[in-house]
């Protein structure tokens, strides 16, 4: 885990702006975790794959970050809207937010994004990620399946190291299970790391696996529609990979995590 420069702010108890408590937290790394904040009151409507605001005030300051949601919308008022978040070794929100205990109460606004499902899509659903950019993927399987509309679904998830996968347990139970049509193809890109010892799965980055992936599965451009979520090189180099075999650009959906040619960190994501 990255050291972290010590987060001395004052994060302040009570705000008239707050309108949401954080209800949950379960850790999956030293620096990746899973976050339900919860409104009060009603819940606000969201569409699977939208993101939602999350903030505290500290120093007098609103520190706040967008974070799509990995929850289903069904799901809103009764456990909240959840959150995969990396811990960034800057002091911006989520050093914050490492430090509030459960039932802290917080700000939350949104919900805004038009990184969506098409309504009665019938393609096979290509879903390409790294790292927390995940998250959209599973609220939109979840609230797919609620719906009792699954679609055909590829899910391709790239990560620096295997316990970092996340959402793994989940699913790869929804593909031993034929719970939901889906094929989950996790990829390490530092297969040689001591921490990957006993990886036995696919090695190499998400993009440099994706075209393998399209021949082995028979993912045609026609019959296939892609998704891709993360960081900006891994979406361009993807975008253009595909291209390269055919698949139209407006077959191609991308949500940027941070700007194109900004440093992740220094946006605190």
């Amino acid at each position: 885990m990255i050291e972290l420069e010590q987060d001395g702010r004052e994060i302040q108890q009570a705000a008239d702006q707050y309108n949401a408590r954080l209800v949950r937290r379960v850790d999956q790394t030293g620096d990746l975790g899973y976050f339900w904040v919860q409104l009060e009151g009603e819940p606000v409507r969201f569409e699977p794959g939208q993101y939602m605001t999350i903030g505290v005030f500290a120093d007098g300051k609103l520190v706040q970050r967008p974070y799509s949601v990995a929850s289903a919308p069904a799901e809103a008022g009764d456990g909240g809207y959840e959150f995969y978040v990396r811990l960034v070794p800057i002091l911006r929100f989520t050093t914050l937010l490492w430090r509030l205990p459960i039932g802290h109460s917080m700000r939350m606004i949104g919900p805004k994004g038009k990184f969506l499902l098409e309504p009665d899509d019938q393609r096979t659903h290509l879903f390409v990620s790294t790292g927390t950019g995940i998250a959209p993927f599973i609220s939109m399987i979840r609230q797919s399946q609620l719906d009792g509309a699954p679609r055909k679904t590829v899910v391709v998830h790239g990560c620096s190291h295997v316990d970092e996968l996340g959402y793994r347990t989940l699913l790869e139970g929804w593909q031993r299970d034929h719970t939901y049509p889906l094929q989950y193809i996790p990829t390490i890109s530092r297969p040689n790391d001591p921490r990957n010892a006993g990886w036995t799965g696919r090695t190499g980055r998400a993009e440099a696996i994706v075209g393998s992936v399209c021949t082995e599965l028979g993912l045609r451009p026609e019959r296939t529609v892609v998704y891709i979520c993360g960081n900006p090189e891994m979406i361009l180099r993807v975008e253009a990979e595909l291209i390269d075999r055919g698949f139209p650009e407006f077959h191609v959906k991308k949500e940027l995590y941070w700007p194109k040619g900004k440093d992740a960190a220094l946006l605190g994501r």
